[in-house]
């Protein structure tokens, strides 16, 4: 991704070298994305019926979530707002009147995406579009921007770094050593050597900050099993005894895991709640990747920048894994050293990825807090566990009056938190005194427009696998 958007952008005025080594496997485990990736690919000049057939894409309209509020219970998490707002009060406030007027339907049913994902429906008929991401093979994608960037100029090289070298005086990194015996000079290096961080944190020490005392899964086992039936437009989380199962539907296959924490699940016990819980002929043996949720202090270090796992880890709950990643290669371009590292560039480039994974690290942990689940010692100690003070205090509004404020552009927007927190249970005790000025036979009148102009756009659209079948479709081999 970073060499195909820097050759990409700044064209012959760099050279690139781009230094990975075929024996080593990537993760490979992040295949569902969310919506920002189609601005990267706009950067690109991607085709999305291009890139989706070179990688057996298929559509996403958000993530369903079952057993996180209680057992049997499910939400779907859309990637647009619920209903329709008004510019005092999101559509939530009414819907909350609604419901104490007697109305038991579920927010669910007011989002488009929500119904169309249940109808296996994907589609863009309608003066309303609906909001969507992908889901794609990794490995692919990987093979895609290869041939993108060398296609640039880009200068790939097969090896292994044994060796860091670096200025006793600068401190920045002047080259790195192959095990080849090569020797690769550079002016600015870029760190996407996984959790080992080579250079970011072997060679420069940067230091880690550690966030397994709110999120407490450590491990994830994964596997990758044959279709069965047609791709569903969404990807599916399901709460489990001591973490959660994702199904990630692609075109040929479907990636399935199971993210745990290992002090409340032993490794074999995971494998066979995973290995219990897929559907379909497994295609890979099931492995078990460990990994530490938490991040590098500084992401930018003197002349060198980490990227993806080296710089941090997030787990995959809510698919920003690759969303990091290619926020991070546009704040380095927009801030890409001209003449020397400036100090001021650095720190702001490294405030910027720290707020950033902040206000995505308290979402992801609301998710675990926020639950009703008293059945396991897992989830007791989820729902007891003490939260960071920004994520309180987004809590404590909300359950006051259903207020929830974007802070500084963050990434998750209030939708998404009303989403959420309403999906796992947390009412709020009151709505927004701007919905009194409806009166109650409004109030119905509204949540029955919005009810039925939600289903005749559903039924506009074709189903999933048609509308694959008509764009994207991967030619049988």
């Amino acid at each position: 991704m970073a060499a195909a958007a820097f050759s990409k952008s700044f064209g012959k005025t760099l050279q690139i070298e781009l230094i990975e080594s075929d024996q080593i496997p990537t993760v490979g485990v992040g295949e569902a994305t969310i919506p920002p990736i189609r601005n990267f690919h706009l950067l690109l000049e991607l085709d999305e019926a291009d890139f989706l057939r070179a990688v057996n894409g298929t559509y996403k309209l958000g993530i369903e979530f079952e057993n996180w509020g209680n057992l049997g219970e499910s939400y779907f998490h859309p990637f647009s707002a619920h209903g329709s707002d008004t510019w005092a009060a999101q559509f939530h406030h009414y819907w909350r009147r609604a419901q104490q007027q007697g109305d038991g339907t579920p927010l669910d049913e007011f989002s488009l995406e929500a119904n169309m994902a249940r109808a296996g429906r994907f589609g863009q008929q309608g003066d309303r579009k609906a909001a969507y991401a992908y889901h794609f093979d990794a490995g692919q994608y990987a093979k895609l921007l290869r041939g993108i960037s060398e296609g640039l100029g880009v200068k790939r090289t097969e090896g292994k770094v044994v060796d860091v070298a670096t200025n006793g005086e600068s401190g920045h990194i002047e080259s790195v050593t192959l095990e080849s015996g090569t020797i690769v000079e550079g002016d600015f290096f870029i760190d996407c050597s996984g959790f080992r961080g080579l250079l970011i944190e072997r060679a420069l020490e940067t230091g880690w900050e550690d966030w397994s005392h709110w999120l407490f899964n450590d491990r994830a086992a994964a596997v990758q099993t044959e279709t069965v039936s047609p791709p569903s437009p969404y990807t599916r989380s399901t709460a489990r005894s001591a973490g959660w199962q994702w199904r990630i539907p692609l075109q040929h296959r479907v990636g399935n895991g199971l993210v745990y924490s290992s002090r409340f699940m032993a490794e074999d016990e995971a494998t066979k709640a995973l290995l219990d819980n897929v559907d379909g002929k497994l295609i890979t043996e099931p492995r078990t990747i460990r990994f530490r949720a938490g991040r590098r202090l500084q992401q930018w270090n003197k002349n060198c920048v980490s990227l993806g796992l080296a710089s941090g880890f997030l787990e995959p709950l809510e698919s920003t894994s690759i969303h990091l990643i290619q926020n991070s290669i546009i704040r380095l371009i927009k801030l890409f050293p001209s003449a020397g590292i400036e100090p001021s560039e650095v720190d702001q480039f490294n405030r910027e990825v720290k707020t950033e994974i902040e206000y995505i690290r308290d979402f992801i942990i609301a998710h675990y807090h926020v639950t009703q689940r008293a059945d396991t010692p897992y989830w007791n100690e989820c729902r007891e566990m003490s939260i960071p003070d920004s994520l309180a205090h987004k809590l404590e509004l909300f359950k006051a009056g259903g207020k929830i404020f974007r802070d500084n552009n963050e990434l998750f927007s209030e939708p998404s938190w009303v989403a959420v927190l309403i999906g796992q249970g947390l009412l709020p005790k009151a709505y927004h005194p701007f919905v009194n000025s409806m009166s109650d036979t409004e109030i119905k009148a509204l949540m029955a427009r919005v009810k039925t102009a939600i289903a005749q756009l559903v039924k506009q659209q074709p189903a999933h696998s048609d509308y694959i079948d008509q764009h994207c479709r991967v030619a049988a081999k």
